[in-house]
């Protein structure tokens, strides 16, 4: 299965989305920033494919996930994090063995999954999509220094889910955010397992 990370980003900014409940959700959105009751001791997962998060919420509509935030990041920030991730699970290309990987992850500061990436039906795809945990050793510094902006991408969530319910497949794909392929160095692509 490929592993490629895809988003929409510019020369400065990544985008990644988050899904949340109003009380997080609002006063994010208000300050470009979050704050309590957003949780500064656990990780947090962002995640830059749209469609991704939007089986992980089911467009929305899942308990506390009903606000879809889009959230850019400093794409230098993002190269940071992947930097110093470790998988969740021991890749035999990238760990010597069980014990050095298990080692590495419970000293981690960022965690790296790979998920199947979707269509706009919610099929799984044979390309596989990142999303990164970053841990409380870096949330203040991802909330305070990483993040440019923090816009909500909730309305349009909710048009192109409706779209769907009614089979008007070729408008919601317009709708939804470009993604392409992000390229990384060989050092990062080997650290996270991109082949």
């Amino acid at each position: 299965m490929i592993q490629e990370i895809r988003a929409d980003y510019n020369r400065e900014t990544i985008t990644v989305y988050q899904a949340y409940g109003k009380s997080i959700a609002l006063p994010a959105i208000k300050n470009n920033r979050f704050e309590s009751p957003f949780s500064f001791n656990r990780m947090t997962w962002i995640k830059p494919s749209y469609l991704w998060l939007m089986e992980r919420s089911n467009w929305g509509t899942k308990s506390n996930q009903e606000y879809i935030l889009v959230v850019k990041i400093k794409r230098a920030s993002w190269e940071k994090a992947l930097s110093l991730g470790v998988l969740t699970d021991p890749d035999k290309a990238i760990y010597k063995s069980g014990a050095s990987w298990n080692k590495e992850f419970q000293n981690a500061k960022v965690h790296i999954q790979w998920d199947p990436e979707r269509t706009l039906k919610g099929a799984k795809m044979k390309i596989r999509s990142i999303q990164v945990g970053i841990g409380r050793d870096l949330i203040k510094e991802y909330n305070e220094e990483w993040i440019q902006e923090i816009t909500d991408l909730t309305p349009l969530t909710k048009k192109i889910r409706l779209l769907l319910k009614q089979g008007k497949y070729k408008e919601a794909k317009r709708l939804v955010p470009n993604e392409k392929i992000y390229e990384v160095s060989d050092d990062i692509k080997q650290r996270i397992g991109i082949r």
